[in-house]
This record gives structure tokens, C-alpha cells and sequence, in this order.
């Protein structure tokens, strides 16, 4: 029964465990799926130890902001997927779905009251870090709390270097993330372990009832006081459609990746990165299966650091897709798990704020207000579609979305304005926005993870520039343009 490497538990609140309690409860806040899960590997290791019932306890609230019908419908499809995994191994699951803002104040402490142990999931960005920090307080005479990163191949807290460029972080990972890519987490957690399920005190059950079948369907998140204008998208959340997805990209469209995927009308991206967001698909999963498909072991991988992207010793596809998922989404939560003020205009590097700062005051062609960019009624067709994809579909083509960026860099009157703007379109409508790896993109128009550039520009100064015009040269988009151009009406 192999223990969670310790380089990725966090104990919260350093109390004994509590041999006399009823069950270990598994808090599942952000990597929510029942496989390939370090922090449920976490509790069923010591509900085995102790010879105690497991509780899985997983929630969602409506005053989180942005709260819409979208990201509350992908949530249900995943506590629909996870209720009936947990039923099928007999452990006890309670899905509860907040009916008004603060009704499940006062939910975790009343069910750790009767806990050997709390454990819940470490994800370093969006209001959850200040969850967790909320809810040490309350357990703090309670109940050892523990948060398990689960997040990506390399522990968030194997290194205390924030990473100022993908280069230096990618040679960092050349030359330690072999030695943390095992023990892996587990594909089927209970399997050959006597695990059975806790129950949930009828005080609880009364007071914050489960969610019904309906509102796990979806059938009932049109009641919640939540902005319904933004609603469901066409993607289907949950671990099951996630692993689908997966399925789907490496059957599919995985051999064309490494030249693809920059086009949008080749198709040639995973669309993974909602189920990453939101905790359905496990990196180590991923690396998994494109592991056993490029035939790789560690023997072949190149033991010089270097830098460079294609280290991974596979074919194009394989190098290209790795370097995405581990090296550009991975030094997002290096960031954000070091630096509190990861989403904050003074966390830009220093060269890159003061070339913005010279030119802050350059004239601009064209000023939008927040809402027109929302509606994608600017004078810009290409544009405008890649924000109608985000806005119809919550989804947005990875290429597109560094133009994007820089388009409303360019037209709004500071770059400060910029920022916000970004973050507020993305973190509105986007299925994978308030992530690290979102905060990534966005901070990267603005010169993080980036170098400056010449010739010094109007508006960007030595910021990194781009066009639509050689964007719409450069990649074969005849298809997309005529599917968003007018989408929305």
C-alpha cells in the first residue's frame, strides 16, 4: 500500500490523528475525479491504516465570482460521474450544491468533527487558496487537515525558484522530473483494498442535504442565483468525457499535432485543457498514455539539460504535446503556488513594465470598453470570431488566443486596462480560465515568461508583437472564420 510521495502533502493543521474518529474524510476541491488522484490516494491510505470507513465530500458553491450556468453545469456532470463511481465501490459520497450564497458555511467543520483526518486537494490559484486557508482556521482545534498537490508530473513543491522564463523551468525539469514521476497516483484506487463507506451523521444530512438526481443531471441549475446568461456549453464535463477526450485526441488527431495544431481548421488540438482545469484528467494520465504509445522509457531520455523543447526523446507529436502539458502548463503553477500575486499587474517583469510604462501614453487607433470586446464588436473580423468561440462555446483556439491577447493590449488606453480586461473575458466565459496556466496567457502578452523585442513599437514598446494580417497569412483558417464570423448573430 504505497504512501502519496511526501514532497506533495501540506499539513494544514498539525494535529494528531484522531484513531477514535468515525472515518477519514476526502475533501475534494480541484481534482475532482476518482482516478489518478494522489489526494484520494492520500485519504484511502490512511482510512486502510486505521481501519476506517472512507467519506468523500465534495462540493459547489455560488458566490465564487463568475458563478455562471456554464462552469455550474460542467461541475454537476462531474459530481454525476463521481456519485456513481463512488456507489459502485461502496464508499460514501456526498455531493452537496449550495442552494444561496454561504448555506454550506460550517458543512466541513460539522463533518470533521467526527473525522480521524481531513484531506483535501492543494491547486494554487482562483479563491481556493484562500479556502484552504479559511478552513485551517476553523479545524485548527478540530482535525489534522492535509492538501495533496495533484496537479502536475513535477511536486509544486519540489523547487522554491519562481521561474522567470519556460527555458529556465524546462531545464530545470530535464534535470529533475524523472526522479518524481513515481510512484504515479493510482488508475483504480480501490482496488484489492477493504474500504468501505463512512456515514454521514443525520444532523449533517438534514442541514446540507445532498444533491438531488435532478440537479446532478443538470435539470435544475437553471433555479440557482447564479448569471444564466452565460450558459451551459456544448462540452460535456465530468472524468468520463474527459478521459473520452483523451481517447478521442489520441485516436484522432494526435499524429497531426506537432504540425497541426497551430491551424485552426486542421483541428488538431487535444482539447484537454477544460478537463485539466477543472480536475477530470490527471496529467500523469496523460503522460501515461503517450508514453505507451511513443514507446518511451526513461533509458532513452537525453541526460544533458538544455533548454530546449524537444528533449522528450519521442517523434514531433509527442515532444510538442509535452512540452504544453508539462513544461508551459506547469510553470504556471510554479508561479502561482509561489507568488500570491500571480494575477497582478506588478508581478510583470520589471523590463516589461517599464517599456509598457513609456508608452502607456502612445495614441490607440481603436478603444473598446469591456463589453464590446465581450460581444466581439470590434473592427477586427478575426477578432471578433475568436471571441464569439469563447463566448458561444467557452472554449477558445490556443494559437488565437496569444492575438487576442494582443489586440486588447492595443486597444484599450493603458495596459493596466488591458490586464483587467483580459482576465474578465477569460475568466467570464473560458471553461479552463481562472487557472495558472490561463494567468500564464494572459500575463504572457504582457511580457512574462517572454524576453523583449526589436524594433521598439507604438503602444507595445519591446513587447512581443503580432498582427492579425500575418496571423491570417500564416495559418489556414478559412473554415473557422466562416463558422465564427457571425456566430451569435
Amino acid at each position: 500500500m504505497a504512501e502519496v510521495p511526501e514532497i506533495r502533502v501540506r499539513t494544514l493543521v498539525d494535529a494528531p490523528l484522531r484513531e477514535d474518529g468515525d472515518f477519514v474524510l476526502y475533501w475534494m476541491t480541484a481534482a475532482r475525479r476518482p482516478r489518478f488522484n494522489y489526494g484520494l490516494d492520500h485519504a484511502v491510505h490512511h482510512a486502510m491504516t486505521l481501519g476506517k470507513p472512507l467519506v468523500v465530500l465534495e462540493c459547489v458553491r455560488i458566490g465564487y465570482e463568475w458563478a455562471c450556468a456554464r462552469f455550474h453545469r460542467f461541475i454537476l456532470d462531474g459530481m454525476r460521474d463521481n456519485a456513481a463511481y463512488f456507489a459502485e465501490h461502496d464508499v460514501r459520497y456526498h455531493p452537496y450544491v449550495e442552494p444561496e450564497a454561504g448555506a454550506g458555511k460550517g458543512l466541513l467543520k460539522a463533518l470533521a468533527q467526527d473525522a480521524c483526518l481531513v484531506v483535501t486537494d492543494d491547486f494554487p490559484a482562483f479563491f481556493l487558496p484562500r479556502m484552504l486557508e479559511a478552513a485551517a482556521d476553523q479545524l485548527d482545534d478540530v482535525v489534522r487537515l492535509d492538501a495533496v498537490d495533484s496537479n502536475g508530473l513535477f511536486p509544486m513543491h519540489a523547487t522554491d525558484k519562481v521561474f522567470a522564463r519556460a527555458h529556465d523551468f524546462r531545464r530545470h525539469l530535464q534535470k529533475t522530473l524523472l526522479e518524481h514521476l513515481e510512484p504515479a497516483p493510482l488508475e483504480r484506487p480501490f482496488v484489492g483494498k477493504d474500504v468501505t463507506g463512512g456515514v454521514v451523521p443525520r444532523a449533517v444530512l438534514d442541514r446540507w442535504p445532498a444533491a438531488t438526481k435532478g440537479m446532478l443531471e443538470g435539470d435544475e441549475v437553471a433555479e440557482l442565483p447564479i448569471d444564466q446568461s452565460i450558459g451551459p456549453a456544448e462540452l460535456e464535463g465530468g472524468f468520463r468525457a474527459g478521459e473520452a477526450q483523451l481517447d478521442d485526441f489520441l485516436a484522432h488527431r494526435y499524429g497531426a499535432y506537432g504540425e497541426g495544431r497551430n491551424h485552426p481548421d486542421d483541428d488538431a488540438a487535444s482539447g484537454l485543457s477544460p478537463y485539466l482545469h477543472f480536475g477530470y484528467v490527471s496529467a500523469h494520465d496523460v503522460f501515461a498514455r503517450i508514453v505507451e504509445r511513443e514507446e518511451w522509457t526513461a533509458e532513452k531520455q537525453p541526460t544533458k539539460a538544455t533548454g530546449q523543447r524537444s528533449w522528450w526523446a519521442m517523434g514531433e507529436s509527442g515532444q510538442a504535446f509535452l512540452d504544453e502539458v508539462i513544461t508551459w502548463r506547469e510553470v504556471g503553477l510554479n508561479m502561482c503556488s509561489h507568488r500570491s500575486d500571480y494575477d497582478e499587474y506588478e508581478s510583470l517583469p520589471d523590463w516589461a513594465r517599464k517599456t509598457l510604462a513609456e508608452h502607456a501614453g502612445d495614441a490607440r487607433e481603436h478603444v473598446y470598453d469591456v463589453e464590446t470586446f465581450a460581444q466581439g464588436e470590434t473592427h477586427d473580423p478575426l477578432w471578433n470570431a475568436a471571441q464569439r468561440q469563447l463566448r458561444e462555446t467557452g472554449i477558445m483556439h490556443n494559437y488565437l488566443r496569444m492575438l487576442w491577447g494582443k489586440k486588447i493590449l492595443e486597444w484599450t488606453e493603458k495596459p493596466r486596462d488591458a490586464l483587467a480586461v483580459m482576465i474578465e473575458l477569460n475568466n467570464r466565459y473560458a471553461l479552463d480560465g481562472r487557472d495558472p496556466n490561463s494567468y500564464s496567457g494572459i500575463f504572457w502578452v504582457l511580457g512574462r515568461y517572454d524576453r523583449a523585442w526589436g524594433p521598439e513599437r507604438p503602444i507595445y514598446g519591446k513587447i512581443r508583437y503580432m498582427t492579425s494580417e500575418s496571423t491570417r497569412r500564416k495559418l489556414r483558417m478559412n473554415d473557422y472564420l466562416e463558422r465564427w464570423s457571425d456566430a451569435g448573430g
